[in-house]
């Protein structure tokens, strides 16, 4: 049936389109009838599929990446679709409304988006208040943290405790978000120095609970080799138990979409297709450099089922899908489980 929606979301601005999406979605799913039609055509439970990582356990290994559900507004909504969890954010302490309009950009011949969302939420404390309501308690939910635009760098490990200390009790792990390319200087928190000031102090934090919560860093996908050694040498000294692999990206190469109109869209985090190879390479190098449970959500280019499993082939523990539901529908995250419970 998607393919017979799709071309008529695709007249719509993304962003309009998002909106509308969940929107209906959410109204689907409080209609018993229509809910449970609709979790029966997408979801699929097998034992199979289950996955224990981080002592959490996942329904099965994909899960909704940060960026779709900034708010947690529409977790119960989501639910639907079958993932084994779902990943909130990025949230800041403050609300913020991001950067102007447009900002979201559809490259159909790509299969990919170009986003400068620019950590548009609500803050933290509305986040708080949706995940109180979360009706579904066997879902495991990760909240993506971030600092607000304005927080200079030298205090943003400030704006990080805020979000972790107000989120612990409602979020079964944390990702800790210093590589998205739409916020001024962010993905310098990502070197060496910085990087490990500010996971010591949340790590440190963390450890005066009574039962920490999983720490995971997403990181770029730009990275050459020395700055990822170093980010690995950095998560294993403070102890994180994985990484995502990986956010979106700057590069533009290799584009179906004519450079003229890429130019026109301007800046923004390419995500969808074209991101794959690339996170493959990273999830792949983490896994040799890294112990056995270390923990790898792989994200970036699954359009389809042998992606996910591709990924899940070089070391990725986990999944993430966000772009490939736009345009592969929301049957995906079934057809993945689906392939996963065939896989010997």
């Amino acid at each position: 049936m998607y393919q017979y929606i799709k071309p008529i979301l695709f007249k719509l601005d993304p962003e309009v389109a998002h909106h509308f999406t969940v929107k209906q979605l959410d109204f689907l799913r409080r209609i018993p009838f229509l809910s449970n039609i609709a979790r029966h055509q997408w979801s699929f439970d097998n034992p199979k599929v289950r996955v224990r990582k981080m002592g959490l356990d996942f329904r099965n290994p994909v899960g909704l990446a940060a960026g779709f559900d900034k708010n947690g507004a529409y977790i119960d909504c989501m639910d639907l679709l079958g993932f084994g969890f779902i990943e909130v954010g990025t949230i800041t302490p403050k609300a913020q409304s991001g950067n102007e309009k447009p900002r979201l950009f559809r490259l159909p011949e790509d299969e990919a988006l170009i986003n400068r969302m620019g950590f548009n939420n609500d803050g933290v404390d509305v986040l708080v208040k949706n995940l109180s309501q979360v009706r579904k308690k066997d879902l495991v939910i990760g909240g993506n943290i971030g600092k607000n635009k304005v927080t200079p760098n030298e205090q943003a490990v400030d704006d990080y405790l805020i979000c972790f200390r107000k989120l612990f009790d409602h979020v079964d792990y944390f990702v800790v978000n210093v590589s998205s390319p739409n916020t001024p200087g962010l993905r310098s928190l990502q070197e060496k120095e910085p990087l490990s000031e500010l996971l010591g102090v949340l790590q440190s934090e963390n450890q005066k609970n009574e039962s920490p919560k999983p720490v995971l860093l997403k990181i770029a996908p730009d990275l050459n080799l020395d700055q990822l050694d170093d980010i690995l040498s950095v998560v294993e000294q403070h102890e994180l138990n994985g990484i995502i692999a990986t956010n979106t990206t700057l590069d533009r190469s290799a584009l179906k979409t004519s450079q003229e109109e890429v130019f026109q869209i301007g800046a923004g985090g390419l995500s969808g297709a074209p991101l794959k190879k690339r996170s493959d390479e990273i999830i792949q190098y983490i896994r040799k450099n890294t112990s056995d449970d270390f923990t790898i959500i792989g994200v970036g280019g699954i359009m389809c089922a042998d992606d996910a499993l591709r990924k899940l082939d070089l070391g990725a523990d986990l999944v993430q899908v966000y772009t490939g539901l736009i345009y592969s529908g929301p049957t995906l995250v079934r057809k993945i489980n689906m392939a996963l419970s065939e896989v010997d």
